[in-house]
């Protein structure tokens, strides 16, 4: 019983559960929000629905424009996620928080065509798991909306899902899709928060048990807003492709930690060159390169392997400092493990490959807890 009768709303009415749940993850997309809502409200008038925007603190009052029309309209709830950024794990968060026997993931720059979810939803309630808006079937395009670089990128990208986790579909890349709420529940523990391409880990980690359908719809031009995809994408999905690969017994933060540090050992290698040419003497020349690879790893790892977790400001210099230190015992770790198998199997690439992946171990847990551990 409420006390106070001015917590009631006048008339108020319970309020049908939604059969659909719309998930938008959201940054700087504060123009297109009203937009979104309207076209939503015109085409899913006779569904009962929701749509979940899910923003990462957006400076430009994204979330704050999400509330301002929650006020009056009960179907439009917003998340706002502070400390916490990333499509995948936006798009998890969303989907977790809503009870809806439909859940779709679209993006919040209006180039997905809202206009295909009543269909999409046709196929999940008649039976499909998952029911895909394709860019790449009959009747779909993508020329709006993609640069021909992006074209290509996405091309390629396709292609590595299809041959390496033998998918069928046209287009495994798609960021616009409609979930069943139990597949979804199945295949949850095993998605990463980390990367941009959630259907791709949903299909990887079901492992091939669900039932998928193509819809072709035309990939708009953005509006407004800005991309949410960055140079560092590249990497980022590399990762995500060697961490299905292994059966997610590595994560995707540890692939890229490895392959930042196979960056630097070029930069190391380069360094050292650079420096003998100039005449300085080896073990100078060698303790510069090293730095210097250090540095190119923490600067890196900062705005790819941990970009969830990115340093600014002042913690930059700090970071930078203790990741010095990490990197100097992980170098007294490799060695003293190269040393130990060398003498038990006196094979140089054998002990050396120890060696490295000890160092390479004991540098990512230590950056973990010390250099960009949780707040």
């Amino acid at each position: 019983m409420v006390d106070n009768p001015k917590l009631v709303a006048p008339h108020a009415t319970l309020q049908p559960s939604p059969v659909l749940s719309v998930i938008i993850p959201t940054f700087n997309e504060v123009r297109n929000i009203p937009v979104l809502v309207a076209r939503l409200s015109e085409v899913l008038a006779a569904i009962e629905w929701e749509v979940i925007f899910v923003d990462d603190d957006s400076p430009d009052g994204t979330a704050e424009a999400v509330r301002q029309i929650a006020r009056s309209n009960p179907r439009v709830r917003c998340i706002r996620r502070i400390g916490r950024r990333g499509l995948a794990g936006a798009c998890i968060e969303g989907m977790l928080s809503s009870s809806a026997r439909a859940v779709a993931i679209m993006d919040g720059d209006l180039q997905h065509d809202e206009k295909l979810l009543p269909q999409m939803l046709e196929r999940i309630v008649g039976g499909w798991d998952v029911a895909i808006g394709s860019r790449f079937v009959e009747g779909g395009s993508s020329e709006q909306g993609f640069s021909r670089v992006r074209q290509r990128g996405s091309a390629i990208a396709t292609l590595f899902a299809q041959k390496l986790f033998g998918v069928t579909l046209t287009d495994p890349m798609s960021g616009f899709f409609m979930i069943d709420r139990t597949a979804f529940e199945l295949v949850a523990p095993k998605l990463s928060t980390r990367g941009f391409k959630i259907l791709l880990d949903v299909m990887a980690s079901s492992g091939g048990s669900l039932k998928l359908v193509e819809l072709p719809f035309v990939f708009g031009a953005r509006q407004h807003g800005e991309s949410k995809l960055d140079n560092m994408i590249v990497l980022e999905y590399l990762g995500l492709l060697l961490a299905k690969l292994s059966g997610d017994r590595i994560s995707i933060r540890f692939v890229l930690f490895a392959l930042v540090g196979a960056t630097g050992l070029a930069v190391h290698l380069l360094a050292l060159r650079q420096a003998l040419a100039l005449s300085i003497p080896f073990d100078w020349a060698q303790a510069v390169a090293a730095f210097t690879a250090m540095t190119w790893n923490f600067f890196l790892n900062n705005q790819l392997t941990y970009r969830d977790k990115r340093l600014k400001g002042f913690s930059i210099m700090i970071g930078l400092l203790t990741f010095y230190a990490v990197c100097s015992i992980g170098t007294i770790a490799n060695v003293g493990v190269a040393n130990w198998v060398y003498g038990a199997q006196p094979l140089w690439w054998l002990a050396g490959t120890a060696g490295a992946i000890m160092g390479v171990v004991f540098n990512y847990a230590a950056s973990s807890a010390l250099t960009w551990r949780e707040a």
